[in-house]
Protein backbone atom coordinates (compact mmCIF):
# COMPACT_ATOMS: atom_id res chain seq x y z
CA UNK A 1 0.00 0.00 0.00
CA UNK A 2 2.80 2.41 0.91
CA UNK A 3 4.60 1.62 -2.31
CA UNK A 4 1.48 2.31 -4.37
CA UNK A 5 0.99 5.67 -2.64
CA UNK A 6 4.59 6.60 -3.42
CA UNK A 7 4.10 5.75 -7.09
CA UNK A 8 0.89 7.78 -7.29
CA UNK A 9 2.61 10.74 -5.64
CA UNK A 10 5.36 10.66 -8.23
CA UNK A 11 3.13 10.53 -11.32
CA UNK A 12 0.27 12.82 -10.29
CA UNK A 13 0.76 16.43 -11.32
CA UNK A 14 0.05 19.21 -8.85
CA UNK A 15 -2.62 21.79 -9.75
CA UNK A 16 0.14 24.29 -10.54
CA UNK A 17 1.90 21.78 -12.80
CA UNK A 18 -1.38 21.03 -14.56
CA UNK A 19 -1.98 24.74 -15.16
CA UNK A 20 1.56 25.07 -16.53
CA UNK A 21 1.00 22.14 -18.87
CA UNK A 22 -2.28 23.60 -20.10
CA UNK A 23 -0.66 26.99 -20.71
CA UNK A 24 2.23 25.42 -22.58
CA UNK A 25 -0.27 23.50 -24.69
CA UNK A 26 -2.12 26.74 -25.52
CA UNK A 27 1.15 28.45 -26.34
CA UNK A 28 2.10 25.58 -28.65
CA UNK A 29 -1.30 25.87 -30.33
CA UNK A 30 -0.79 29.58 -30.92
CA UNK A 31 2.75 29.17 -32.20
CA UNK A 32 1.69 26.32 -34.48
CA UNK A 33 -1.08 28.44 -35.97
CA UNK A 34 1.27 31.39 -36.41
CA UNK A 35 3.88 29.28 -38.17
CA UNK A 36 1.39 27.82 -40.65
CA UNK A 37 -0.85 30.70 -41.83
CA UNK A 38 -3.28 30.26 -44.70
CA UNK A 39 -5.23 32.74 -46.81
CA UNK A 40 -8.99 33.26 -46.71
CA UNK A 41 -11.06 30.17 -47.56
CA UNK A 42 -7.87 28.12 -47.93
CA UNK A 43 -7.48 27.32 -44.22
CA UNK A 44 -7.48 23.53 -44.73
CA UNK A 45 -4.40 22.72 -42.63
CA UNK A 46 -5.37 25.29 -40.02
CA UNK A 47 -8.72 23.56 -39.61
CA UNK A 48 -7.01 20.17 -39.47
CA UNK A 49 -4.64 21.40 -36.74
CA UNK A 50 -7.49 22.77 -34.62
CA UNK A 51 -9.66 19.71 -35.27
CA UNK A 52 -6.89 17.40 -34.08
CA UNK A 53 -6.66 19.29 -30.79
CA UNK A 54 -10.43 19.35 -30.33
CA UNK A 55 -10.57 15.63 -31.05
CA UNK A 56 -7.86 14.90 -28.49
CA UNK A 57 -9.95 16.74 -25.88
CA UNK A 58 -13.08 14.81 -26.94
CA UNK A 59 -15.00 17.98 -27.82
CA UNK A 60 -17.99 17.75 -30.14
CA UNK A 61 -17.49 19.61 -33.41
CA UNK A 62 -18.19 19.59 -37.12
CA UNK A 63 -17.03 21.38 -40.24
CA UNK A 64 -18.77 24.54 -41.34
CA UNK A 65 -18.31 26.87 -44.33
CA UNK A 66 -15.81 24.38 -45.80
CA UNK A 67 -12.70 25.37 -43.85
CA UNK A 68 -14.32 26.37 -40.57
CA UNK A 69 -15.21 24.41 -37.44
CA UNK A 70 -18.26 24.62 -35.18
CA UNK A 71 -17.87 23.34 -31.60
CA UNK A 72 -20.84 22.60 -29.34
CA UNK A 73 -20.70 22.34 -25.54
CA UNK A 74 -23.90 21.70 -23.59
CA UNK A 75 -24.19 23.02 -20.06
CA UNK A 76 -25.18 20.79 -17.16
CA UNK A 77 -26.76 23.34 -14.85
CA UNK A 78 -29.90 21.94 -13.23
CA UNK A 79 -33.00 22.75 -15.26
CA UNK A 80 -30.92 24.34 -18.00
CA UNK A 81 -32.60 25.18 -21.30
CA UNK A 82 -30.23 23.73 -23.89
CA UNK A 83 -31.92 25.77 -26.64
CA UNK A 84 -30.58 28.94 -25.05
CA UNK A 85 -27.30 29.59 -26.87
CA UNK A 86 -24.22 31.77 -26.66
CA UNK A 87 -21.88 31.86 -29.65
CA UNK A 88 -18.15 32.58 -29.37
CA UNK A 89 -16.35 33.39 -32.61
CA UNK A 90 -12.72 33.53 -33.74
CA UNK A 91 -11.50 34.08 -37.30
CA UNK A 92 -8.60 31.92 -38.53
CA UNK A 93 -7.39 33.28 -41.90
CA UNK A 94 -4.13 35.13 -42.57
CA UNK A 95 -2.87 37.84 -44.93
CA UNK A 96 -0.71 37.87 -48.11
CA UNK A 97 2.32 39.42 -46.35
CA UNK A 98 5.90 38.19 -46.14
CA UNK A 99 6.72 37.98 -42.42
CA UNK A 100 9.78 39.83 -41.11
CA UNK A 101 9.43 39.41 -37.35
CA UNK A 102 12.32 36.96 -36.84
CA UNK A 103 10.25 35.07 -34.25
CA UNK A 104 11.31 31.49 -33.54
CA UNK A 105 7.93 30.39 -34.86
CA UNK A 106 7.86 32.73 -37.87
CA UNK A 107 5.66 31.85 -40.84
CA UNK A 108 6.77 28.81 -42.81
CA UNK A 109 4.42 29.69 -45.67
CA UNK A 110 6.18 32.14 -47.96
CA UNK A 111 4.22 35.31 -48.59
CA UNK A 112 1.55 34.51 -45.99
CA UNK A 113 1.45 35.81 -42.42
CA UNK A 114 -0.81 36.10 -39.42
CA UNK A 115 -0.47 39.88 -39.39
CA UNK A 116 -3.91 40.64 -37.97
CA UNK A 117 -3.90 38.51 -34.82
CA UNK A 118 -6.31 35.81 -35.97
CA UNK A 119 -3.93 33.21 -34.54
CA UNK A 120 -4.36 34.90 -31.15
CA UNK A 121 -8.14 34.86 -31.60
CA UNK A 122 -8.13 31.13 -32.38
CA UNK A 123 -5.84 30.28 -29.46
CA UNK A 124 -8.06 32.27 -27.08
CA UNK A 125 -11.22 30.54 -28.28
CA UNK A 126 -9.58 27.12 -28.01
CA UNK A 127 -8.54 27.86 -24.43
CA UNK A 128 -12.02 29.11 -23.53
CA UNK A 129 -13.66 25.98 -24.92
CA UNK A 130 -11.31 23.75 -22.93
CA UNK A 131 -12.28 25.50 -19.71
CA UNK A 132 -16.00 25.44 -20.48
CA UNK A 133 -15.89 21.75 -21.35
CA UNK A 134 -14.02 20.96 -18.14
CA UNK A 135 -16.62 22.65 -15.95
CA UNK A 136 -20.07 22.68 -17.51
CA UNK A 137 -21.94 24.39 -14.69
CA UNK A 138 -23.56 26.89 -17.05
CA UNK A 139 -27.01 27.17 -18.51
CA UNK A 140 -27.79 26.36 -22.13
CA UNK A 141 -25.46 25.57 -25.02
CA UNK A 142 -22.25 27.35 -25.94
CA UNK A 143 -20.99 27.24 -29.51
CA UNK A 144 -17.50 28.08 -30.68
CA UNK A 145 -16.90 29.09 -34.30
CA UNK A 146 -13.43 28.88 -35.81
CA UNK A 147 -14.43 30.98 -38.80
CA UNK A 148 -12.67 31.14 -42.16
CA UNK A 149 -12.33 34.06 -44.55
CA UNK A 150 -12.73 37.25 -42.55
CA UNK A 151 -10.23 39.18 -44.66
CA UNK A 152 -12.11 39.30 -47.97
CA UNK A 153 -15.58 39.44 -49.46
CA UNK A 154 -18.06 37.86 -49.09
CA UNK A 155 -16.74 37.19 -45.57
CA UNK A 156 -16.70 33.84 -43.84
CA UNK A 157 -19.38 34.98 -41.40
CA UNK A 158 -21.90 35.21 -44.25
CA UNK A 159 -21.03 31.66 -45.32
CA UNK A 160 -21.39 30.37 -41.76
CA UNK A 161 -24.80 31.98 -41.32
CA UNK A 162 -25.97 30.78 -44.73
CA UNK A 163 -25.98 27.25 -43.30
CA UNK A 164 -28.37 28.35 -40.49
CA UNK A 165 -26.39 26.57 -37.75
CA UNK A 166 -28.45 28.11 -34.94
CA UNK A 167 -31.92 27.76 -36.45
CA UNK A 168 -33.11 25.59 -33.56
CA UNK A 169 -31.64 27.81 -30.83
CA UNK A 170 -32.41 31.05 -29.07
CA UNK A 171 -29.12 32.91 -29.49
CA UNK A 172 -28.84 35.46 -26.68
CA UNK A 173 -25.34 36.67 -27.57
CA UNK A 174 -22.60 36.35 -30.17
CA UNK A 175 -19.21 37.35 -28.78
CA UNK A 176 -16.08 38.23 -30.73
CA UNK A 177 -12.80 39.99 -30.03
CA UNK A 178 -9.94 41.50 -31.99
CA UNK A 179 -6.33 42.16 -31.08
CA UNK A 180 -5.41 45.81 -30.60
CA UNK A 181 -1.84 47.10 -30.41
CA UNK A 182 -3.17 50.45 -29.23
CA UNK A 183 -3.94 48.77 -25.91
CA UNK A 184 -1.47 47.24 -23.49
CA UNK A 185 -1.72 43.61 -22.39
CA UNK A 186 -4.41 43.40 -19.72
CA UNK A 187 -6.53 46.16 -21.26
CA UNK A 188 -9.81 45.66 -23.09
CA UNK A 189 -11.55 48.18 -25.35
CA UNK A 190 -15.32 48.59 -25.76
CA UNK A 191 -17.70 50.78 -27.73
CA UNK A 192 -21.47 50.92 -27.31
CA UNK A 193 -23.55 50.75 -30.46
CA UNK A 194 -21.84 51.50 -33.77
CA UNK A 195 -18.26 50.29 -33.53
CA UNK A 196 -16.90 49.38 -36.98
CA UNK A 197 -18.12 50.54 -40.37
CA UNK A 198 -19.92 48.71 -43.14
CA UNK A 199 -17.76 48.58 -46.25
CA UNK A 200 -18.19 48.19 -50.00
CA UNK A 201 -15.58 47.80 -52.72
CA UNK A 202 -15.97 50.19 -55.67
CA UNK A 203 -14.78 49.63 -59.23
CA UNK A 204 -15.27 51.89 -62.26
CA UNK A 205 -14.51 51.54 -65.95
CA UNK A 206 -14.75 54.94 -67.67
CA UNK A 207 -14.84 54.24 -71.41
CA UNK A 208 -14.74 56.67 -74.33
CA UNK A 209 -13.07 57.45 -77.63
CA UNK A 210 -9.35 57.86 -77.04
CA UNK A 211 -6.67 58.97 -79.45
CA UNK A 212 -4.00 61.62 -80.04
CA UNK A 213 -3.83 64.11 -77.20
CA UNK A 214 -3.56 67.00 -79.67
CA UNK A 215 -6.89 66.19 -81.35
CA UNK A 216 -9.20 66.85 -78.43
CA UNK A 217 -12.18 67.77 -80.58
CA UNK A 218 -12.24 64.19 -81.88
CA UNK A 219 -12.07 62.53 -78.45
CA UNK A 220 -14.12 61.71 -75.40
CA UNK A 221 -11.46 62.42 -72.79
CA UNK A 222 -11.69 59.49 -70.37
CA UNK A 223 -8.99 60.93 -68.11
CA UNK A 224 -10.81 64.21 -67.54
CA UNK A 225 -14.09 62.34 -67.11
CA UNK A 226 -12.52 60.03 -64.53
CA UNK A 227 -10.99 63.00 -62.68
CA UNK A 228 -14.38 64.69 -62.62
CA UNK A 229 -15.97 61.51 -61.25
CA UNK A 230 -13.36 61.31 -58.48
CA UNK A 231 -14.14 64.90 -57.51
CA UNK A 232 -17.86 64.19 -57.37
CA UNK A 233 -17.35 61.04 -55.31
CA UNK A 234 -15.07 62.87 -52.90
CA UNK A 235 -17.93 65.24 -52.08
CA UNK A 236 -19.76 62.32 -50.45
CA UNK A 237 -17.32 62.35 -47.52
CA UNK A 238 -18.59 63.72 -44.22
CA UNK A 239 -18.33 62.91 -40.51
CA UNK A 240 -20.31 59.69 -41.00
CA UNK A 241 -19.03 58.64 -44.42
CA UNK A 242 -15.71 57.67 -45.97
CA UNK A 243 -15.32 57.25 -49.73
CA UNK A 244 -11.80 56.97 -51.10
CA UNK A 245 -10.49 56.19 -54.57
CA UNK A 246 -7.18 54.41 -54.12
CA UNK A 247 -6.35 53.23 -57.62
CA UNK A 248 -6.56 54.99 -60.99
CA UNK A 249 -5.16 53.35 -64.14
CA UNK A 250 -5.08 55.54 -67.26
CA UNK A 251 -2.81 53.58 -69.58
CA UNK A 252 -2.06 56.32 -72.09
CA UNK A 253 1.08 58.31 -72.82
CA UNK A 254 2.25 61.92 -73.05
CA UNK A 255 0.25 62.35 -76.24
CA UNK A 256 -2.26 59.49 -75.96
CA UNK A 257 -5.67 59.60 -74.30
CA UNK A 258 -6.68 56.01 -73.44
CA UNK A 259 -9.99 54.48 -74.45
CA UNK A 260 -10.54 53.41 -70.84
CA UNK A 261 -9.67 54.53 -67.33
CA UNK A 262 -10.04 52.00 -64.51
CA UNK A 263 -10.54 53.01 -60.87
CA UNK A 264 -10.94 51.25 -57.53
CA UNK A 265 -12.02 52.56 -54.15
CA UNK A 266 -13.77 51.90 -50.87
CA UNK A 267 -16.96 53.23 -49.32
CA UNK A 268 -17.68 52.98 -45.60
CA UNK A 269 -20.43 54.16 -43.27
CA UNK A 270 -22.45 52.94 -40.28
CA UNK A 271 -26.12 53.25 -41.27
CA UNK A 272 -27.65 50.75 -43.67
CA UNK A 273 -30.15 53.39 -44.82
CA UNK A 274 -27.36 55.85 -45.59
CA UNK A 275 -25.38 53.08 -47.25
CA UNK A 276 -28.16 52.47 -49.77
CA UNK A 277 -28.58 56.20 -50.36
CA UNK A 278 -24.89 56.54 -51.25
CA UNK A 279 -25.10 53.59 -53.65
CA UNK A 280 -27.64 55.63 -55.65
CA UNK A 281 -25.45 58.76 -55.40
CA UNK A 282 -22.49 56.83 -56.85
CA UNK A 283 -24.56 55.58 -59.79
CA UNK A 284 -25.99 59.06 -60.39
CA UNK A 285 -22.50 60.61 -60.36
CA UNK A 286 -21.31 58.21 -63.06
CA UNK A 287 -24.37 58.97 -65.19
CA UNK A 288 -23.80 62.72 -64.77
CA UNK A 289 -20.17 62.39 -65.91
CA UNK A 290 -21.21 60.34 -68.94
CA UNK A 291 -23.80 62.94 -69.93
CA UNK A 292 -21.21 65.72 -69.72
CA UNK A 293 -18.25 64.01 -71.42
CA UNK A 294 -19.92 61.52 -73.74
CA UNK A 295 -18.31 58.58 -71.94
CA UNK A 296 -19.82 55.28 -70.84
CA UNK A 297 -19.05 54.29 -67.25
CA UNK A 298 -19.54 50.84 -65.82
CA UNK A 299 -19.98 50.83 -62.04
CA UNK A 300 -19.47 47.79 -59.82
CA UNK A 301 -20.37 48.09 -56.12
CA UNK A 302 -19.21 44.91 -54.44
CA UNK A 303 -21.28 44.85 -51.28
CA UNK A 304 -19.11 43.95 -48.31
CA UNK A 305 -19.73 43.64 -44.59
CA UNK A 306 -22.47 45.27 -42.51
CA UNK A 307 -21.46 47.54 -39.65
CA UNK A 308 -20.36 46.02 -36.35
CA UNK A 309 -22.86 47.22 -33.76
CA UNK A 310 -22.42 46.09 -30.16
CA UNK A 311 -25.57 45.60 -28.11
CA UNK A 312 -25.65 48.24 -25.36
CA UNK A 313 -26.84 45.79 -22.69
CA UNK A 314 -24.09 43.31 -23.52
CA UNK A 315 -21.48 46.08 -23.39
CA UNK A 316 -22.72 47.15 -19.95
CA UNK A 317 -22.56 43.56 -18.67
CA UNK A 318 -19.05 43.13 -20.05
CA UNK A 319 -17.86 46.37 -18.45
CA UNK A 320 -19.36 45.35 -15.11
CA UNK A 321 -17.67 41.96 -15.32
CA UNK A 322 -14.33 43.56 -16.15
CA UNK A 323 -14.67 45.96 -13.21
CA UNK A 324 -15.52 43.13 -10.81
CA UNK A 325 -12.46 41.20 -11.93
CA UNK A 326 -10.06 44.13 -11.90
CA UNK A 327 -9.62 44.25 -15.68
CA UNK A 328 -8.70 47.65 -17.11
CA UNK A 329 -11.14 48.85 -19.77
CA UNK A 330 -11.18 51.75 -22.19
CA UNK A 331 -14.12 53.23 -24.05
CA UNK A 332 -13.14 53.49 -27.70
CA UNK A 333 -14.42 55.67 -30.54
CA UNK A 334 -16.13 54.05 -33.49
CA UNK A 335 -13.78 53.33 -36.36
CA UNK A 336 -14.00 53.10 -40.15
CA UNK A 337 -12.20 49.77 -40.41
CA UNK A 338 -14.52 46.83 -41.07
CA UNK A 339 -15.12 43.29 -39.83
CA UNK A 340 -17.39 40.55 -41.14
CA UNK A 341 -18.54 40.10 -37.53
CA UNK A 342 -21.13 42.64 -38.66
CA UNK A 343 -23.11 39.79 -40.24
CA UNK A 344 -23.69 38.32 -36.77
CA UNK A 345 -24.73 41.73 -35.46
CA UNK A 346 -27.51 41.93 -38.05
CA UNK A 347 -28.96 38.60 -36.90
CA UNK A 348 -28.34 38.41 -33.16
CA UNK A 349 -27.51 40.52 -30.07
CA UNK A 350 -23.74 40.81 -30.37
CA UNK A 351 -20.68 42.07 -28.54
CA UNK A 352 -17.34 42.90 -30.12
CA UNK A 353 -14.39 44.16 -28.11
CA UNK A 354 -10.67 44.77 -28.46
CA UNK A 355 -7.98 42.71 -26.72
CA UNK A 356 -4.79 44.57 -25.84
CA UNK A 357 -1.64 42.92 -27.21
CA UNK A 358 0.85 45.66 -26.29
CA UNK A 359 1.96 48.79 -28.11
CA UNK A 360 5.32 47.10 -28.75
CA UNK A 361 3.50 44.72 -31.11
CA UNK A 362 3.57 47.33 -33.86
CA UNK A 363 0.88 47.95 -36.44
CA UNK A 364 -1.32 45.12 -37.67
CA UNK A 365 -1.35 44.29 -41.38
CA UNK A 366 2.41 44.87 -41.50
CA UNK A 367 5.27 42.38 -41.85
CA UNK A 368 6.60 43.08 -38.35
CA UNK A 369 3.39 42.77 -36.33
CA UNK A 370 4.22 40.70 -33.22
CA UNK A 371 1.50 40.64 -30.52
CA UNK A 372 2.45 39.63 -27.00
CA UNK A 373 1.70 36.00 -26.16
CA UNK A 374 0.70 37.17 -22.67
CA UNK A 375 -2.53 38.50 -24.16
CA UNK A 376 -3.76 34.95 -24.75
CA UNK A 377 -4.31 34.19 -21.06
CA UNK A 378 -6.02 37.56 -20.55
CA UNK A 379 -8.31 36.86 -23.50
CA UNK A 380 -9.18 33.37 -22.32
CA UNK A 381 -9.93 34.42 -18.76
CA UNK A 382 -12.27 37.25 -19.75
CA UNK A 383 -14.14 35.46 -22.53
CA UNK A 384 -14.70 32.39 -20.36
CA UNK A 385 -16.12 34.45 -17.50
CA UNK A 386 -18.26 36.43 -19.94
CA UNK A 387 -19.69 33.26 -21.51
CA UNK A 388 -20.61 31.92 -18.08
CA UNK A 389 -22.01 35.26 -16.88
CA UNK A 390 -24.34 35.80 -19.83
Amino acid sequence: MVKKQQVDKRVQATPMQMLSQIYLGLLATYQGLHAHPELSFCEWKTAEMIAARLRSEELEFRSIAQTGLLVKIEGMAKGADLKRAIVLRADIDALPIEEQTELEYTSENKGVMHACGHDIHAAVLYGVLLRLAEKRDFEGTIFGIFQPGEECNPGGASKVLATEPFADYNVVAVIGEHTDSGLEVGELGFCKGEFMAANDELRFWVRGKGGHGAMRSQLNDTVVAAAHLVTMLNAVNDENTVLSIGKVVADGATNVIPDEVYMEGTFRCFSEEHRRTVWHIIEAAAQSVDAKFGTSTEVDINHGYPAVVSDDTLVEKALALASTNGVTTKILDKRYTSEDFGFYCVRYPSLFYRLGVGTAAGRSHTSTFAPSEDAIEVGIDFMEKLAREL
